[in-house]
């Protein structure tokens, strides 16, 4: 091992805690997330949300990839830095280029995605040369090369074929991230070179689903400006706010609270540290769709209801659920009743919510998620904190 590059990598004993450059890279991420909610409010339909998904699934590996970057490498050398900060640029150029990534802005897109991917692992190739990562470096390169294929001839396709090769091209991506990078001559992935710092990777985590939760503070609030504070739209408002409260609320008791400590006391840390990603991938996904519907109602609060409103009302907190039980799964190895009690509730009440305004119909989500925090807190009452316990 060189001693170069050595130097890069985490030391025992360093401070765990996310640092000042990696909350200065989640902010870009703010912006890709808003953008991805004003690109399917413009296109409210079946087709505008399958391209939503995998633009979110793009964003999402890009975020995904840096964290683990920077819990296997010390953030502080400046080498590290300046790989976050161009990652945060090449970020940037994605989310300008997002809301019509499936228009004309399709190659600038995919070529970001593609250069921060492929330009990332060069760059941990070259620095990383005679150390045992340097093989973890190269897997990148084969497999982001190998999507590169389907991403450039998606984005010099158009319709449907550039859905398509895209919809390929992700599912490389997450494919290779499953199976640990599976390359020939090299095979998969070393437990050993899998990032393992329990608390970063758990204090990420909850960093980008506050992410999440700003942006979704962030459209709201940009929806009641310029309304004047008029009476149904400053209520809309309110409710959307409760129910962002509400989220957090939900996500961090107390499985929010234990992931380091899960990842810390599982068998397979690594393993469980992926599967608490996908969990977030989803509670994400159900508060960008949340946001659409929080604009809707702030904009037409007592309105017709459409159909597709109702989707993003009620669809977007039964995502986060959803993913959500996933997360508790990953903690204790069960999943509470009132998770899937309020998904169910939500499908049984969206076909009366047709008839009713939109707030009426974003109140009686919000009232849901209320009832399930509240459910959460009397379960607990009284009775000594449960400790993880993560599936073997």
């Amino acid at each position: 091992m060189t001693s170069g590059a050595g130097e890069l990598l985490r030391r025992p004993g360093q401070p765990q805690r996310a640092t000042f450059l990696e909350l200065f890279f989640d902010l870009a991420f703010v912006f890709a997330l808003t953008q991805l909610s004003h690109a399917l409010i413009q296109n409210l339909a079946w087709s505008g949300a399958f391209q939503a998904l995998v633009l979110l699934l793009a964003v999402l590996r890009v975020w995904l990839g840096t964290a683990w970057v920077t819990d296997r490498f010390d953030p502080q050398r400046p080498a590290i830095q300046l790989l976050v900060i161009a990652t945060m640029v090449g970020s940037l150029v994605m989310a300008v280029a997002l809301p019509d990534a499936f228009g004309e802005q399709g190659l600038v897109f995919a070529g970001a995605y593609i250069a921060i991917h492929t330009g990332r692992d060069l760059f941990l190739f070259i620095a990383l040369r005679g150390h045992e990562l340097q093989r973890t470096a190269w897997r990148g390169l084969f497999w982001y090369g190998v999507a590169a294929l389907p991403w450039i001839a998606g984005a010099l396709a158009h319709g449907t074929t550039r859905g398509a090769l895209w919809t390929l091209a992700v599912a490389l991506d997450y494919t290779a991230y499953a199976l640990r990078f599976p390359t020939p001559g090299l095979g998969r992935t070393l437990k050993s070179e899998l990032p393992k710092v329990a608390e970063h990777l758990s204090e990420r985590y909850r960093q980008f689903f506050i992410i999440a939760l700003g942006e979704l503070i962030l459209v709201t609030g940009l929806a009641l400006r310029g309304t004047g504070f008029a009476a149904d739209r400053t209520t809309a408002f309110v409710v959307s706010i409760a129910t962002t409260v509400l989220l957090w609320r939900i996500y961090i008791y107390r499985a929010g609270e234990l992931s380091a400590a899960a990842i810390a006391a599982a068998p397979d840390p690594a393993r469980l540290a992926q599967s608490t990603s996908y969990a977030h991938l989803v509670m994400v996904a159900g508060i960008v769709v949340t946001a659409v519907g929080d604009e809707l109602v702030i904009e037409h609060p007592l309105g017709h209801t459409q159909p597709a409103w109702i989707a993003v009302i009620f669809g977007g907190p039964a995502l986060f659920l959803a993913g959500r039980a996933g997360f508790e799964y990953a903690i204790f190895a069960r999943v509470s009743r009132d998770r899937l009690i309020g998904v169910l509730v939500l499908a049984a009440l969206t076909p009366a919510m047709l008839l009713v305004p939109p707030l009426l119909a974003a109140l009686a989500a919000t009232a849901v998620l209320a009832g399930i925090a509240i459910a959460d807190a009397a379960r607990t009452r009284g009775r000594p904190p449960e400790p993880p316990s993560p599936p073997g």
